[in-house]
């Protein structure tokens, strides 16, 4: 199978810099998956779960990420988003704490911003404790 350069740049850390077979970003509007020799674009993504099929073992490697873009030109793929962790890195207290925080902020009289960064640190909760349990499942 054909591959591609691919680089998932979070805020703090870089979190894959290597080759891949296949990326699959949760965008905007549903699910984007990215093949080698992609057409050029840029994309928004959403708090989800990444998954992409790197070069070593073939196997799908799973990231929780935020906000953020993807740029796909010339057979390489970035990711820069603002948070990637792995589905077993993740503080399930933590995370749990964050959701409770982010509940009570929406619950609160907010201008339209900091509803929309409240809305943000919810989906982010939300997404982290799913794979995180989804990961205790498997």
């Amino acid at each position: 199978m054909a591959k591609f350069w691919l680089k998932i740049i979070a805020s703090d850390h870089v979190f894959y810099n290597g080759k891949c077979q296949m990326l699959i970003v949760p965008g905007l509007n549903g699910e984007k998956g990215i093949m080698a020799h992609h057409e050029a674009m840029i994309m928004a993504t959403r708090e989800g779960t990444a998954r992409f099929r790197d070069e070593e073992n073939g196997e799908w490697t799973k990231a929780v990420i935020g906000r953020g873009i993807v740029q796909v030109a010339n057979n390489r793929v970035t990711v820069v988003v603002d948070t990637a962790e792995r589905p077993e890195d993740i503080d399930e207290v933590r995370a749990r704490e964050a959701l409770e925080r982010a509940e009570e902020q929406m619950r609160q009289k907010q201008s339209l911003q900091e509803y929309k960064m409240s809305q943000a640190s919810m989906a982010r909760a939300l997404s982290r404790l799913k794979e995180r349990q989804w990961k205790e499942l498997h």
